[in-house]
């Protein structure tokens, strides 16, 4: 059977090595694409036409805002040199500003049109200093990027989404104010007025070509993302079959890697664990604690180097970055948690405040601890119960040693109980949570186990003891405490005997108890085995009738209360 299994293990480890030493990496990056059918490749061509006319068009109408723009330039700049005023050279100088800018960002759409890449790509970057920190990060950066990539579209076509809807809402309110300065122009009724018009509207001429040109752009934006777009259902075979073909298979290889290390830890831990000392003692020593302690460990790491490492290989470094943001996400949720790791590990190698072979109480009722793992055993021989409850639940609880005599429960099955609100009866079920009792004449009682022990069970079925008073009369003094009950213990014997209890009798006594207020009373204490305790009431009748047979045989007065009335003469 070993030698099986260490076939297989290797197996499992080999495999996944095999396939990435095979992996050909240039699969990935060749082109996959089968050839297109005529009818689409004539699709294609149109509509690529149609989209480079629509671009010329574009480049035409930024061409001619430029020109605009440069006109409108040299205007102020002329004007800002003949005028003498500070403030109109303020206000010239920080509308030259503006034009510049616009000027600017024309340039920039144009070049971005008629290339169809970002200009931004091609710019120098700075050199950064080295920071520990952003070093760290960028071990993650790969995976971020990818779950950017994924999205990278959608945002995109929902940023343009929102441009649009921008500028077709200034665009309204531009050709309105143009439309406005050519109605006034025609209105106006003095040169003066008319020229000052004129002075303004080639500006919101040009802001109203601007806004066009800005729609018409990111229009033509929007057009190519739909017209790159495919289907959803090509897309998603696209995704499925490209994941199976690459990171699919790097994650089944993972995943391979992952079992067959465990399997290979595990075989080596069983088999050299038997030959360490103390091996099969019902409770562990504390050195085989540690060793298993470091197993658990051990297979834990080595299960993410192994991850690590098959990532590595395969050169996939989105998945490699994923799992470092993982183990990432671990440590630092393991910042906060370390106090608990360690009494869980306290609790694990028996130095802990609860250890294996103690009683400790839980839920209100006493408990052997078993076994103390991830999952740990409690036991209570009465209940006759074994609990299987997770490791955390002992964090706040404490053990202690116990004598052999302890009883780890009030009662067991069968026993019968008498309870401080008067109840007797015999115990059909129990457990940590429901206490079930069976009065006389078949009716069922059910107890939280808790308000059960609160009520203090009194246990019949180990032995009991049954006290009965029996009172005489006042003219029997004489013999009342000792010929009186040497004689009714006599007599009670014989019908005991008579009746068939003698077997479960362990003791019988009458004395005298008391002089009372009308009677001289004698208490009855008779002792019974538990195999009783069902006829724990009609015992107690039984008495009674035996003490007014003996008083009937031997001409003993019962007294009754009385009430004596002093009259003043």
């Amino acid at each position: 059977m070993k030698k099986y299994l260490v076939i297989i293990i290797t197996a499992l480890i080999l495999l996944p090595c095999i396939a990435i030493s095979q992996e050909n990496p240039a699969a990935s990056s060749a082109p996959g694409g089968a050839d297109q059918a005529p009818g689409e490749t004539d699709a294609q061509s149109a509509s690529e036409t149609e989209a480079q006319q629509n671009t010329l068009e574009i480049l035409k109408s930024i061409v001619k805002s430029k020109a605009t723009l440069k006109q409108r330039l040299d205007e102020k700049k002329q004007a800002m040199a003949e005028t003498s005023s500070e403030t109109e050279k303020q206000y010239l100088s920080e509308y030259i500003a503006e034009l510049d800018k616009k000027l600017s960002n024309a340039v920039t759409d144009f070049e971005m049109t008629a290339t169809g890449v970002e200009i931004g790509l091609f710019e120098a970057k700075k050199k950064e200093q080295f920071d520990w920190k952003n070093e760290l990060l960028s071990l993650a950066e790969p995976g971020i990027m990818e779950l950017k990539r994924l999205t990278v579209k959608a945002r995109h076509k929902s940023k343009l989404n929102d441009e649009l809807a921008k500028y077709q809402e200034l665009l309204p309110v531009a050709i309105k104010a143009r439309t406005r300065i050519e109605s006034l122009i025609r209105q106006a009724k003095t040169p003066a007025l008319e020229t000052a018009l004129k002075d303004i509207l080639p500006e919101y001429k040009g802001l109203e070509r601007q806004i066009k040109n800005k729609v018409d752009l990111v229009q033509l934006k929007l057009d190519e993302i739909e017209r790159q777009e495919s289907s959803l259902l090509d897309s998603t075979q696209d995704s499925v079959k490209k994941f199976f073909r690459s990171r699919g298979l790097y994650l089944f290889l993972a995943i391979l890697t992952c079992i067959g290390v465990v399997l290979l830890i595990k075989f080596i831990y069983q088999t050299l664990i038997r030959l360490v000392p103390g091996y099969k003692l019902a409770y562990r020593p504390f050195h085989i604690r540690l060793i298993e302690l470091m197993y658990r460990g051990m297979t834990l790491v080595l299960t993410v180097l192994a991850v690590i490492a098959v990532f590595y290989f395969v050169e996939d470094w989105v998945l490699l970055s994923l799992v470092i943001i993982f183990i990432l996400g671990v440590i630092w949720a393991v910042k906060y948690t370390l106090p608990m790791y360690v009494d869980k590990s306290r609790l694990m190698l028996n130095i802990g405040s609860v250890r294996e072979g103690e009683r400790m109480m839980y839920r209100g009722v006493p408990w052997l601890v078993k076994h103390i793992n991830f999952y740990s055993l409690l036991e209570n021989p009465d209940l006759g119960i074994t609990l299987r409850i997770p490791i955390s639940e002992l964090l706040d609880k404490t053990s202690r040693n116990f004598d052999p005599q302890e009883s780890w429960f009030p009662c067991r099955k069968n026993d019968w109980v008498i309870l401080s609100d008067g109840t007797r009866g015999g115990v059909t079920r129990l457990s940590h949570e429901t206490v079930e009792l069976v009065l006389r004449g078949g009716a069922k009682k059910t107890y939280q186990t808790p308000d059960f022990l609160a009520m203090t069970p009194l246990n019949l079925s180990v032995n009991f003891r049954i006290k009965e008073i029996f009172g005489i009369d006042y003219g029997l003094q004489k013999d009342a405490t000792a010929t009186i009950p040497d004689l009714l213990s006599a007599f009670i014997q014989k019908n005991i005997e008579q009746e068939g209890y003698a077997d479960d009798l362990l003791n019988l006594r009458v004395e005298f108890a008391e002089a009372g207020a009308s009677s001289l009373d004698l208490v009855v204490i008779a002792d019974f085995k538990g195999s009783q305790a069902p006829l724990y009431n009609r015992l107690k009748r039984s008495i009674q009738r035996w003490c007014v047979d003996a008083a009937s045989q031997y001409n003993w007065n019962i007294p009754f209360p009385q009430i004596t009335v002093h009259q003043e003469a």
